[in-house]
């Protein structure tokens, strides 16, 4: 059967050209039946819609950026995930660009991006310790953008965070009432906004609990596995940490490879409390405690923040802020 075009699927089933148009753009606008018969219809007629048309007179891509550091990340993967939901719902495709923390990459990424290849942006950022100038002349051209997890305290823009702070302060505290007197902080870096929060919430819960702080304790990281592994078996042989708190997951996983090979018995001689997503968390040996991120609602509420904006540009200088709570799981890797 040859393909039809909209306007003879719209007279076929006795309705608006508009209306069978927004049927394919995913608009809620439309009853749930009208749009069910319009598909019906479309599939057996053989119509095509074309969206680059549609696209064109709406002056929109349909398209979405999500910029983020990384996808090996289980939390950035999961999120990702969260985004694409909300953005096939409302009709868009997403483009995920990656940062690699390299903040030069942001900013090429960010400032060929306005060109209209997207209508939107959901980040999480990269250069914290930088200049963040560039994003306030984006602001200005209406390309709206929104943070999750990793955000600029200084630039006034809608946002998506977890309970850093409290969640940091309880891991630290868990970690001393299981009898931890000397607990190591692992970090990658402690400039992220992200970073800061977590070390001030494990700061706290030392000085409450009576514990002076130690500057030796807090350990600087890096994203290599090879690296943190040669760091923190030194650590662990020089320093002797009872407990380690791991701000990221993959230092988590470099403590179990450490302990393995030094014969450390986590949850007897060290006890290990981590920020993952890791859906393995549970079937390591020991089981790994952890602080769950909502990252796939991290996701999809920074998605219909985005939306939101995309879909009333004239409120595009109210920004919202949102938190979210993460959950502490414990398991044998701090219980023993």
């Amino acid at each position: 059967m040859e393909p039809i075009n909209i306007k003879q699927l719209a007279e076929k089933l006795n309705l608006s050209t508009s209306t069978v148009s927004r049927a394919f753009r995913g608009n809620s606008d439309i009853n749930p039946k009208t749009k069910e018969r319009i598909l019906a219809m479309a599939k057996e007629l053989n119509y095509q819609p074309n969206h680059l048309a549609s696209n064109l007179r709406e002056k929109k891509s349909r398209t979405i950026a999500v910029i983020v550091p990384e996808i090996a990340n289980n939390f950035f993967s999961r999120a990702i995930n969260g985004i694409e939901r909300i953005a096939r719902e409302n009709g868009y495709h997403i483009l995920i660009y990656l940062t690699n923390d390299d903040f030069q990459k942001e900013i090429d990424f960010i400032m060929s991006l306005q060109s209209g290849r997207v209508d939107g942006i959901v980040m999480s950022v990269t250069g914290e310790a930088n200049d963040h100038s560039y994003m306030h002349k984006i602001r200005k051209r209406s390309l709206p953008i929104v943070f999750f997890d990793r955000i600029y305290e200084d630039v006034d823009n809608s946002k998506i965070t977890t309970n850093d702070y409290e969640s940091s302060y309880q891991a630290t505290k868990h970690l001393i009432e299981q009898g931890c007197k000397k607990v190591a902080y692992l970090v990658v870096n402690k400039l992220l906004s992200i970073g800061k929060k977590r070390m001030q919430g494990y700061v706290d819960a030392l000085k409450d609990a009576g514990i002076p702080f130690q500057d030796e304790l807090v350990i600087d990281c890096t994203n290599r596995m090879d690296e943190n592994k040669t760091l923190l078996k030194d650590v662990f042989t020089k320093i002797k940490p009872d407990g380690v708190f791991a701000s990221v997951e993959r230092l988590a996983l470099a403590s179990y490879y450490v302990c393995h090979d030094l014969g450390i018995e986590i949850g007897a001689d060290l006890k290990v409390i981590s920020f993952s997503s890791l859906e393995i968390a549970r079937l390591l040996n020991p089981a790994l405690s952890t602080i769950l991120q909502p990252s796939y609602l991290m996701g999809e509420e920074a998605a219909k923040l985005l939306f939101r904006r995309i879909n009333s540009p004239e409120n595009n200088d109210v920004n919202e802020a949102i938190e979210l709570k993460s959950e502490l799981i414990f398991r044998k890797s701090t219980l023993g």
